[in-house]
């Protein structure tokens, strides 16, 4: 008994002495490589019965130059208030689309850039698969205006529609600058790709009888109302969403720098067609969704791009959504 002892208690000494000789070779193990891939770029809400999914299609870095109304130090401040890195080639600024299921409607509100403005855009497609959904399943696409980083993605590729079953929807006003032939030929040389850009995003869906034009506050579905929003286009607008007694206005480019133009919504961009109506529109609509509590939704705010506006000295702020699990289903 005593020598049976002995040997098990050598055993585990043995053990214990090459698990501690290991000990140094565990600790100096390299970690695993760090990851390359951000999260899909998508984020998924309820406003009532409707189910609102935010879609990333990347970024564009703009330069604070473009900024308009305050003086280029005031412009830094702002910036650095709300920790907003600049480097050479600009302030990041996101590019969102948002895909709206009703129940009756798959509705896409802006198409992103797909590669008209470079590599950092284009993913919408990919983000619409990764929310769970297929492009042929839109039907419906509204956009809020037909500058390229909103319209572009509307095309494929090679020429043909990117939502083989969808109507795109365009105000009017929008289409009577950005698709008229005319027009284009007048305009500086330097703009003409804009409008060249513009009528070949939409040119499938000509083709095939699926753009439709509307008027500014138009009721374009059940629960979606446009909403006029001028002056950084001649058409520009938003669209106003309402189920179960709340609203989300999708408002499009009402807002390019959230360190700036909520505070200081007199400060325009130089993309604005008119600065002073879009300086205009931009007052109205912020004093508005503040005293309404509105649910925002902006092609440009940091993704994704939702949240509400509160008053705020000066001018406005910006409340971001905070990340939440979705209702279980009833």
């Amino acid at each position: 008994m005593h020598k049976t002892m002995s040997n098990s208690l050598l055993s585990t000494l043995a053990a214990a002495l090459a698990t501690c000789a290991m000990l140094p070779q565990l600790a100096s193990a390299a970690p695993p490589a760090r990851q390359a891939s951000q999260a899909p770029g998508y984020y998924r809400m309820m406003l009532g019965e409707v189910e609102v999914n935010a879609l990333y299609d990347g970024y564009i870095k703009l330069d604070a130059k473009l900024l308009k109304g305050a003086t280029g130090a005031d412009i830094q401040k702002l910036l650095a208030r709300m920790f907003v890195p600049a480097d050479k080639n600009g302030v990041q600024t996101a590019v969102n689309g948002f895909l709206v299921n009703t129940g009756r409607n798959l509705i896409l509100v802006d198409a992103g850039a797909a590669k008209c403005f470079g590599p950092t855009l284009g993913a919408i497609g990919d983000n619409i698969r990764a929310a769970g959904y297929d492009v042929a399943q839109i039907d419906t696409v509204l956009l809020t205006h037909l500058h390229g980083d909103h319209a572009c993605g509307i095309a494929a590729a090679d020429g043909k529609a990117a939502f083989p079953n969808a109507t795109v929807y365009v105000s009017k006003d929008e289409a009577k600058f950005w698709l008229n032939p005319e027009m284009a030929a007048k305009a500086p040389k330097d703009a003409q790709p804009f409008f060249k850009a513009a009528q070949d995003s939409v040119a499938p869906y000509v083709a095939a009888g699926k753009l439709k034009e509307f008027k500014a506050g138009d009721t374009l579905l059940p629960g979606v109302v446009s909403v006029p929003l001028t002056g950084h286009t001649p058409g520009h607008g938003g669209y106003l969403l309402a189920s179960g007694g709340q609203q989300l206005l999708l408002w499009g480019d009402v807002i390019h720098s959230h360190a700036v133009q909520f505070s200081r919504p007199e400060v325009s961009i130089e993309f604005d067609t008119d600065a002073k109506q879009a300086i205009a529109s931009r007052k109205k609509i912020l004093a508005e969704a503040a005293t309404k509590q509105l649910w925002i939704a902006g092609a440009h705010l940091p993704f994704p791009g939702i949240g509400h506006v509160r008053n705020s000295k000066p001018g406005y702020a910006w409340v971001p959504v905070e990340y939440a699990p979705l209702p279980a289903k009833q």
